[in-house]
C-alpha cells in the first residue's frame, strides 16, 4: 500500500487541528480607578485541561514530524521516526507542558510503551471512552484512545497490505511487534496523561 498525496494531506490537517484558534481582542481595558491592579492574575488551568492540552501538543509535534518523514521517505523512514524519536518528543512536550505523557497499547509494536500501573486494567478492558481518573498519590490521570485513519494502514494494516519495504523495517526495528492487523476507525491504543497536583508543579 503506497501513500498517496490525499493521505499525506489528510494527515498534516490533522495534525494542525490542534493548533488552529482564534484570535483574542486586544483592545485596552479602561481603568476607572488608577490604584487598583489592571488585571487579575491568571488561574492555572484545571487538570484536564492541562491533560488535554498535552495531548494535543503530542499528537501535533509527532505528527507533524511522521508527515515529513513520509514525504521524504515514504512510510518506511516514518517507522524509523517513531523507534528513534517519537519517546524523545513525549519527554519534550511533557517537560514543556508540565506532565508525564506517553502512548500505549493492547497491541504493542514498541516493547516500552508499557502502560502506567493505574492504567493497566483501562487497556485489558479495552475501554473505548475517553477516561479521567484521580489517581492515589495525588495526581490526575487522562486515558485518550487513539484510533486508525487511512494512513495508518501503511504500516498497521493487514499484513499482506503493507508493502515489503515497510515489512523490512518492521521486523529490523520491532521482532516482536504485534501492532497489525488493523482497520480504518479500529481503536489502536491510547495516550496516557499524569498531571500532578498544582501545589508541587515543578517539583
Amino acid at each position: 500500500m503506497k501513500l498517496n498525496n490525499t493521505s499525506i494531506l489528510l494527515v498534516v490537517m490533522l495534525a494542525l487541528v490542534p493548533g488552529i484558534t482564534g484570535c483574542d481582542s486586544n483592545e485596552e481595558a479602561t481603568v476607572e480607578n488608577p490604584s487598583e491592579p489592571t488585571s487579575t492574575p491568571t488561574e492555572p488551568a484545571d487538570p484536564k485541561t492541562r491533560a488535554l492540552a498535552a495531548k494535543a501538543a503530542l499528537f501535533e509535534r509527532l505528527s507533524g514530524r511522521l508527515v515529513q518523514a513520509m514525504s521524504n521517505g515514504g512510510p518506511a523512514a516514518a517507522i524509523e521516526v517513531c523507534s528513534k524519536e517519537a519517546a524523545s518528543i513525549a519527554s519534550e512536550v511533557g517537560a514543556e507542558q508540565g506532565v508525564r505523557i506517553g502512548r500505549t497499547s493492547f497491541k504493542l509494536r514498541n516493547t516500552s510503551n508499557q502502560p502506567p500501573e493505574w492504567a493497566e486494567s483501562l487497556v485489558e478492558s479495552r475501554t473505548e471512552e475517553p477516561q479521567f481518573l484521580d489517581l492515589p498519590d495525588g495526581h490526575f490521570g487522562a486515558f485518550l484512545p487513539i484510533r486508525i485513519m487511512p494512513q495508518c494502514l501503511n504500516c498497521h494494516g493487514p499484513v499482506d497490505q503493507i508493502d515489503a519495504d515497510v515489512l523490512a523495517k518492521l521486523e529490523s526495528l520491532y521482532p516482536d511487534d504485534q501492532a497489525t492487523g488493523f482497520a480504518i476507525d479500529d481503536l489502536r491504543g491510547w495516550f496516557w496523561i499524569e498531571v500532578p497536583p498544582a501545589d508541587s508543579d515543578g517539583a
